[in-house]
């Protein structure tokens, strides 16, 4: 298990405090189950920052499991999935996941800060099979997601995928290559249909 360190602890409990100040005990002592369940669940990931989980997770970490500072994890109706076989798995500061959700990594897939993404997602760097022979394993493409990205529910991430900065992906979509920044895109495989205005940019004249 992971022990916070003092600056941590001083940090959760001043987080706390607050919490108990602005909505109550019950909220409290909501916060500290998923606080001590992340504990539980994620203890064998490489470094794991003050996370929340409500539910179970699934965890197998035979590489480098990295979660972040704020992260809330939801597997409350079905169980997400995190798993490394010797690969590196990221997922940065105040990224939400949501329930049913599978990460894989062989090679690499790192998971940008203040993403949110949907129930039953999958994001493998590996097909983990080849067309011409089944027994082998296949060939890694590293997934980069990047800050801000939001991704609807069962949206599939195959290997080598490059979601910019900001995108947003539609339901039930199949993501392969790169998805610009700040655009949306939906379908299988998903393309762009439209450009998102960036964070402090000029509306654009009609």
């Amino acid at each position: 298990m992971v022990v916070p360190s003092d600056a941590r602890y001083y940090s959760l409990r001043a987080a706390g405090l607050r919490a108990l100040r602005r909505h109550g005990m019950r909220a409290l002592l909501a916060s500290v189950s998923q606080y001590l369940r992340a504990r539980w669940y994620l203890r064998r990931a490489t470094l794991l920052g003050s996370a929340r989980l409500t539910g179970r997770a699934f965890v197998v970490n035979h590489g480098t499991l990295t979660i972040g500072e704020r992260v809330r994890l939801y597997g409350h109706t079905v169980r997400l999935e995190l798993v490394c076989f010797g690969g590196e798995l990221t997922i940065g500061d105040n990224t939400f996941i949501n329930y049913g959700t599978n990460i894989s990594a062989t090679q690499r897939v790192r998971i940008g800060r203040n993403c949110a993404i949907g129930q039953y997602a999958i994001i493998m760097d590996n097909d983990y099979h080849q067309a011409g022979d089944h027994a082998a394993i296949g060939v890694p493409g590293p997934v980069e997601i990047e800050d801000d990205v939001w991704i609807g529910a069962r949206v599939t991430v195959l290997p080598g995928a490059h979601l910019g900065r900001g995108s947003v992906i539609g339901a039930h979509s199949v993501v392969k290559g790169v998805i610009p920044p700040y655009s949306l895109a939906a379908g299988a495989p998903a393309r762009v249909l439209r450009q998102r205005p960036a964070p402090g940019a000029e509306p654009a004249s009609s």
